[in-house]
């Protein structure tokens, strides 16, 4: 396997190939089809999953893959202690929409503990990458600017305040539990987003807190959780102190409730 560095500028490079794809068929009227779980998947979140699991296994074949649109269909290889999650096209119902906050996501784990990730947004031109021991960065990248073109920029999450929360919470997904978290605390602004950009906000110091209760999957999470954990923020279960964790298989993969937060 490369480097890190060098994984993840690959990493960056096949998502960016993903994205391209993804909004040549954004572009295009949408159609989408419901999966087992009842959540909708669409050409574009097909497209951008073969593009990336070729890339993967060009890059690191030694290395497993748990991909969504692969699990819904039961092709879900066992976590070993090195593996990649992919979410293709994470936010469809953001996709779908047209409100551009959907976003690719490719997150390399080990030992349980997400230790590289991309985040990229190819409808409102933002990059993000983090791994362990390297700094999180930011890039103004579109579809349609070769990857080489990206100027990346460092960002840091910001220490939470006391008072005066800046909140993402999920735009399709607000449950009851997270309203209740939310009344609790002293709330300035609350935001509504899609997808995992959520954590990316997070690492980039545009806000300090995200609380999920309702379920999730661990490729939902991966990659923006690497990048919020290398821009010097946490992820934790509902306690505020337990790591999240990976490799679940136990649970089907699904993650816990949980609260990512600035550092």
């Amino acid at each position: 396997m490369p480097d890190t560095g060098t994984l993840l500028a690959a990493l960056c490079a096949l998502a960016h190939t993903a994205g391209v794809e993804v909004m040549k068929i954004y572009a295009e009227p949408v159609s989408a089809a419901m999966k087992a779980d009842l959540s909708p998947v669409t050409e574009a979140d097909l497209a951008a999953e073969r593009i990336i699991l070729e890339g993967l296994a060009r890059l690191a074949p030694e290395i497993p893959v748990i991909s969504e649109e692969a699990a819904s269909q039961g092709r879900i290889p066992a976590a070993a202690d090195r593996f990649f999650l992919v979410d293709p096209l994470d936010g469809t119902r953001e996709f779908i929409s047209r409100n551009g906050e959907f976003t690719i996501n490719i997150a390399l784990i080990e030992n349980a503990k997400p230790v590289a990730g991309v985040v990229y947004a190819p409808a409102i031109s933002r990059i993000f990458r983090g791994a362990l021991g390297l700094k999180a960065e930011q890039a103004t990248l579109s579809a349609d600017t070769p990857q080489s073109a990206a100027q990346w920029q460092p960002i840091r999450a910001l220490p939470v305040p006391p008072k005066g929360l800046r909140v993402v919470a999920s735009r399709s997904h607000r449950d009851a539990e997270t309203d209740a978290f939310l009344a609790a605390r002293d709330v300035a602004d609350l935001v509504a987003a899609g997808s995992s950009l959520k954590f990316c906000l997070i690492a980039a110091g545009e806000a300090d807190l995200y609380p999920r209760f309702g379920r999730t999957m661990e490729w939902d999470t991966a990659a923006g959780h690497a990048v919020l954990a290398a821009a010097g923020g946490k992820v934790t279960l509902a306690d505020g102190q337990t790591p999240l964790i990976y490799g679940k298989r136990e649970r089907g993969y699904d993650n816990p409730a949980f609260i990512a937060a600035g550092a």
